[in-house]
């Protein structure tokens, strides 16, 4: 039980890094540079977003959490549990606002069914 609270905890990661990427890409001064010609000043813009920063920094985190669950278990088995992502994110979503359309539940409804066949597999 302990390893599922592990990758539970690195999806968490993933699904903030998610939003923190979101929230940084929406940002006026990212979108500023992405509206003007390609240059090294959009990728300092990009790069230079806190957001953005906080969402490759968590993806890392959650990348690094996730070696313990592939230490202990099979990647057959651990890497489906990384679809409660789709249903966490779609709950987030949800909550802040962003528009949740009955195929888009129903569709990660059928993930999360997936899932609880592969874990009791």
């Amino acid at each position: 039980m302990k390893i599922l609270a592990i990758a539970i905890c690195s999806i968490l990661f993933s699904v903030a890094a998610q939003f923190s990427l979101k929230a940084g890409m929406s940002s006026v001064d990212v979108r500023q540079s992405l509206a003007l010609p390609f240059t090294a000043r959009t990728i300092f813009s990009l790069v230079g977003n806190v957001k953005i920063l906080m969402g490759f920094l968590l993806y890392g985190l959650g990348a690094i959490i996730w070696l313990a669950v592939l230490s202990k278990w099979d990647v057959s088995k651990a890497y489906p549990l990384v679809g409660l992502g789709f249903a966490l994110t779609l709950a987030v979503g949800f909550l802040i606002g962003e528009q949740i359309t009955t195929i888009r539940i129903i569709g990660v409804a059928f993930i999360c069914l997936g899932i609880m066949l592969v874990a009791s597999s």
